[in-house]
């Protein structure tokens, strides 16, 4: 293994470990969403793109080495001068090599990072207009239940099978995307993004609408992802996947299991809350007023006084 494929390799398995200890102390920012506070937003990315890069570097390594391998290759078979002048040219060539899978990799982070912006974005448009008021909480169970069966129906479409297909088969994506340069790497970065998005953006709508940051679901999720793309047979792996999100979301429409809804409960006991609280101190303090005004008026009344007292000496 080369000098180069091994940094590669360390540099993707060491930023995916720190992307895992900063996933573990990030903030649930739904709540922060509903106003659309553009700080907040820019919090979620960051905390977004760790995610990403804690769950699809280990996954996207193949991809990398194997673009690594023809850049070097293309770059030697154009080179066929002495072996003093190799040498000066391997130098410099290790750089923009370097400098080209790292482009590579950061096109393929931004079309994530972007992608996060318009999961959050749009699922906060259909809750705030929808489910976030009193008279519709009723209906939360069949939303979330109908966006985990459409996740797991999404894993049986051609659109999946295509996108898969490149994933798992970086050799196959090359032949297809391949463009020379410093250009190349961003568009072929870009395009493998967006073809993992295709494959994978019904797992991440999940943590974002169900509010599944967390990294039990983040780990549950990136292990599901990793046999898709590492294993030749990986549609299996989706499928079973999808069929398993099918049924979850069956149960959870009818009620069976509501700790996966973690905005329901709790509004509407919140909202329960909210309206008996204040009924409750007003009649408290209702009562306490009444009582004060009576006891203010038999202090102040002087023939209340005298019989009292007329009373206690009988």
């Amino acid at each position: 293994m080369k000098r180069l494929e091994k940094i590669i390799i360390l540099s993707l398995i060491s930023t995916s470990g720190i992307a895992w200890l900063l996933s573990s102390n990030q903030q649930n920012m739904m709540e922060a969403m509903a106003t659309y506070n553009p700080l907040a937003i820019s919090l979620f990315t960051a905390s977004w793109t760790a995610g990403m890069v804690a769950m699809m570097f280990p996954a996207i390594t193949p991809m990398v080495l194997l673009y690594n391998t023809f850049v070097t290759n293309r770059e030697s078979s154009g080179s066929q001068s002495s072996i003093a002048v190799q040498e000066e040219k391997s130098r410099s060539s290790f750089s923009i090599r370097s400098l080209k899978v790292f482009v590579f990799i950061g096109c393929y982070l931004c079309v994530w990072a972007l992608t996060g912006i318009a999961l959050l974005l749009g699922w906060s448009l259909v809750m705030n207009n929808t489910a976030m008021s009193t008279d519709n909480i009723r209906y939360i169970p069949y939303i979330y239940g109908t966006l985990l069966i459409v996740s797991g129906v999404y894993q049986f479409t051609p659109l999946k099978k295509t996108c898969i297909g490149y994933c798992e088969s970086p050799m196959s994506f090359f032949l297809r995307r391949w463009k020379d340069g410093t250009s190349g790497a961003i568009r072929m970065g870009l395009y493998h993004g967006m073809y993992c998005v295709g494959c994978c953006w019904a797992y991440f709508l999940l943590m974002v609408a169900l509010g599944w940051m967390n990294l039990l679901w983040m780990g549950l999720f990136a292990g599901i992802i990793f046999g898709e793309k590492i294993w030749s047979k990986g549609i299996w792996v989706a499928r079973a996947a999808g069929l398993g999100l099918a049924i979850v979301g069956l149960l959870v429409m009818f009620g069976m299991i509501p700790s996966l809804i973690p905005s329901a409960s709790p509004m509407e006991s919140g909202g329960t809350a909210m309206q008996i609280a204040p009924e409750s101190s007003s009649g408290n303090q209702m009562l306490t007023a009444e009582n004060s005004g009576q006891s203010i008026a038999q202090s102040t009344d002087p023939g209340s006084n005298q019989q009292q007292q007329d009373m206690k000496m009988k």
